[in-house]
C-alpha cells in the first residue's frame, strides 16, 4: 500500500510540472466556484474507481481530479457515487464542479464533456448454454436483457434496440444488470466488459461475448454554460493522455482498458 501510495504521490508531481497551464479568473470560478474542486467520483464503474480500505477513492479518475486540483491550486473534495446516473445529475444541477461519466447524447444537454480518456466496452453476459453467441443475435422480439438504470448503455440501448426488451434494475453500475438477469432468468445481461468478466471468472457457468454493442468513452464533464472551465479540462485531458499519466493510473489500478486516442 505504501509504494502504491508514493507512486500516486510521484504522479501528481508529474502532472503539476506537466501541465504548467495556468487556470485563467474565469476558469477558476466556473471549475472551484466555492473556492475547492467537487469531483464527483463514480465506484459503480470499477474501471474508473476503486475503494481503499477506508472508502477513499483510487484508480484513474481519482487521480485526475487530484491532478486537476493541484493544476487550479486548490483543495479537493471527493464526492462519491455509486452510479454513473447520479453523478450526471449532481453535475446537471451545479452540486459538483466535475464529474467522471460516460459521453452520450442525452446527458449533453447539460453538461459539457471533455475527449474522452479512456475507452471501454458495453457487452453481454448469458448463460454458458445459451443459445446468444454474438452482439448482434440479442436484439430479437422475445429477447429480455438486464440493464442498470440510467448506465451509458442503458441510454445506448433505449436509443437503439429495436426488437429486444429491457428489464431495468433500480439503480445503475457496471454490473448492477446481473442480480435481475438472474432473479428474473433473463436472457443476458447487458454491462461493462470489465465488470462482466470478473463475474463471469468467478461463475463458470456464464460467458461474455467477445463482441461489444457499443465503444464507451470515458469522459471528464463540466455542467453546461461555463465554457473557460470546459476548455481548461480539455486541455488538461490531452496532455495527460499524452504524458502516460491516464495509462499509468489504469496500470496502477490494475486495469487494462485502452486510452482514448488524442483529439484536438
Amino acid at each position: 500500500m505504501r509504494l502504491v501510495f508514493a507512486a500516486v504521490i510521484a504522479a501528481l508531481f508529474s502532472i503539476t510540472t506537466a501541465f504548467a497551464q495556468a487556470p485563467s479568473p474565469a476558469a477558476l470560478k466556473d471549475l472551484a466556484p466555492t473556492g475547492k474542486l467537487r469531483a464527483a467520483i463514480n465506484f459503480g464503474n470499477p474501471v474508473l474507481a476503486q475503494k481503499g480500505p477506508g472508502g477513499e477513492p483510487h484508480g484513474v479518475s481519482a487521480e485526475l481530479a487530484a491532478g486537476l486540483a493541484k493544476a487550479l491550486g486548490v483543495p479537493l473534495d471527493y464526492v462519491k457515487f455509486e452510479a454513473a446516473g447520479k453523478v450526471f445529475e449532481a453535475l446537471a444541477k451545479g452540486e459538483v464542479d466535475v464529474g467522471f461519466i460516460a459521453i452520450e447524447p442525452k446527458r449533453a444537454a447539460e453538461v459539457t464533456f471533455s475527449s474522452p480518456y479512456v475507452i471501454i466496452e458495453g457487452t453481454y453476459m448469458v448463460r454458458k448454454d445459451s443459445p446468444l453467441k454474438n452482439v448482434e443475435d440479442v436484439d430479437k422480439p422475445g429477447i429480455k436483457i438486464a440493464v442498470g438504470l440510467g448506465s451509458v448503455y442503458d441510454l445506448y440501448l433505449t436509443r437503439t434496440l429495436k426488437h429486444a426488451t429491457l428489464v431495468h434494475a433500480k439503480v445503475g453500475g457496471a454490473s448492477a444488470g446481473i442480480p435481475v438477469f438472474l432473479d428474473q432468468h433473463l436472457d443476458t445481461a447487458a454491462g461493462v466488459r470489465e465488470a462482466l468478466d470478473a463475474y463471469a471468472k468467478d461463475h463458470p457457468d456464464m460467458r461474455v461475448m467477445k463482441g461489444a454493442f457499443e465503444e464507451i468513452r470515458q469522459a471528464m464533464g463540466t455542467q453546461k454554460n461555463k465554457p473557460a472551465g470546459a476548455a481548461y479540462v480539455h486541455a488538461f485531458v490531452e496532455t495527460m493522455k499524452a504524458n502516460g499519466m491516464v495509462a499509468d493510473a489504469l496500470k496502477r489500478s490494475g486495469q487494462k482498458a485502452p486510452v482514448a486516442p488524442a483529439e484536438k
